[in-house]
Formats: C-alpha cells, structure tokens, sequence
C-alpha cells in the first residue's frame, strides 16, 4: 500500500493539538488553534498541527473548536452567527484569530489534521485545502462531513486526496469488530483510511490496544492516540507501537520522540 505524502517521513509524530500553548503564553492570554498557537508549534519544531474548522456568519472558514465563543472569549453567540472582522477582534487580544486559507499560506511547511466541526464547514474546507491535499488530513466526529470535505477537495482539483482519518461511528463499528475477532470487518473497515486517530480509552473500555495496532498496521493504516500529555503515557504508547501522540504540550512530546 502506497503511503500518503503527509505521513512521510517515518513515524513517530507529534500532532500539536489546537497548536502549542505553554503555560507561560496561557498566562498571557493566548487562546489554542490561534495565530500565536500555531506560530509556537511550527517555532518548537513540530511538523503536525491538529486543528479544527468552523465557519462564520459571512462564509469564512476558521480555525476555531467550539461551536461557541462562551468558553473562549465569554461571548456565547455561536461562530455560525458572527462574521469575520468581529470574530477577528474578539481574538485580537488572545493570539489573533486563523483562518484556514491563511494557515496553509502562513505556514506552508506545516501539516494540518482537520477536524470538520460543523456541516457549512465542510465543503468550503475542501475546495480550500485542495491546492495543499499532500499535506492535509481531514477528519471529523461525522463521517457524513468527513467525506463531504473529502469529495468538495477532489472536485476542486486535489492532485490526490487529502489523508483521511474516520469518524466516531466507524471507529466504534471497528473497536467493536476487532474485539470479536471479525477480522474481515476490520479489514474493510480501515479501508481506504491513512491513519485511526483515538483516545487510549473511552469511558471503561479500552481503545488502544496492541492488537487494534496490529491490525491497523497490517492494513497500512498508521494510529494516533489523542490527548496525551503525560511524558510517561507518551512513552508508554510509543513503546505500544502508536504512530503519532496528539498533545498539548507538543514541546514536550517532541522531546520524548527526540530522546528515543
């Protein structure tokens, strides 16, 4: 199986969730998946940064994670219903908002994995990321608007399509098909996939395990545990065989995959 261009090199990766914000630049202000957030996790080094797509009042897509501005700023309008220089004046003073169109100029050696949040957001998030297909990831909670984002980016003329991770749906119908030992399941499950990204647990059950990696692996699909920012869990993973750590301290993961 052909690997996608964004998972080249070779793993280990560091997926800097929503950016990199220390507790140093917390303390300032600076809110996740903003300007400033990004600019620190692309000056720490880090070649993935997981973001998240919304999309304003006038059309635009943003990289934002709630629905809402309540927990971010204490507005409790949602993104949906405010357009852009609004919003960009609200986070002015928190790192600056991002939108998408400027993260892929801005930061042209960067990797983005997508997490489409909202339904509007998915097709102008693919005609976007078209152009930059190599180096994206689209993702979401809903394989609906995974695959809507997915096919808006092929018809805009992606050279190949952006990687893909699945959805909450498809990721439970395979945990649950792997731990019955329905293996042609799994295989038709991870089919078509570039990497699963999930948590190492979800409530009692148990995601990750060295088996789920097993297979992943022999399907070519790589796996990224999300959010790990313990030093030792990460190590503990890595050891486990996982592909990629998503994190908020990516300065910290990078300097356990650097110390491997």
């Amino acid at each position: 199986m052909t690997r996608h261009p964004y998972l080249s090199p070779e793993p280990p990766r560091v997926l800097a969730h929503r950016g990199l914000v220390t507790p140093a630049d917390a303390a300032l202000g600076v809110a996740e998946n903003s300007f400033a957030a990004v600019a620190a996790a692309h000056a720490a080094g880090v070649a993935y940064v997981e973001s998240d797509c919304h999309l304003t009042a006038d059309g635009v897509v943003i990289l934002f994670h709630d629905d809402d501005l309540s927990r971010v700023t204490g507005d409790p309008r949602r993104i949906a219903d405010v357009r852009l220089p609004e919003l960009e004046e609200l986070m002015a003073e928190r790192g600056g908002l991002l939108t998408l169109a400027q993260a892929l100029e801005a930061f042209p050696d960067t990797r983005f994995n997508l997490d489409v949040k909202a339904e509007a957001a998915a097709e102008p998030a693919g005609r976007l990321v078209a152009p930059h297909a190599t180096r994206v990831l689209v993702t979401s909670f809903s394989d609906e608007r995974r695959r809507a984002a997915l096919a808006a980016a092929r018809a805009a003329g992606a050279a190949v399509s952006p990687a893909t991770s699945p959805g909450s749906r498809t990721v439970a119908r395979l945990v649950a098909a792997h731990a019955v030992g329905l293996r042609g399941i799994v295989r038709r499950l991870l089919a078509g996939l570039d990497a699963v990204q999930i948590p190492e647990r979800q409530g009692p059950v148990r995601v990750v395990t060295p088996g789920l990696v097993r297979a992943a692996h022999a399907a070519g699909v790589e796996v990224h545990v999300w959010t790990v920012n313990d030093p030792a869990d990460m190590r503990r993973l890595l050891d486990l065989g996982v592909d990629g750590i998503v994190t908020d301290r990516a300065d910290l993961a990078l300097a356990v995959v650097n110390g491997r």
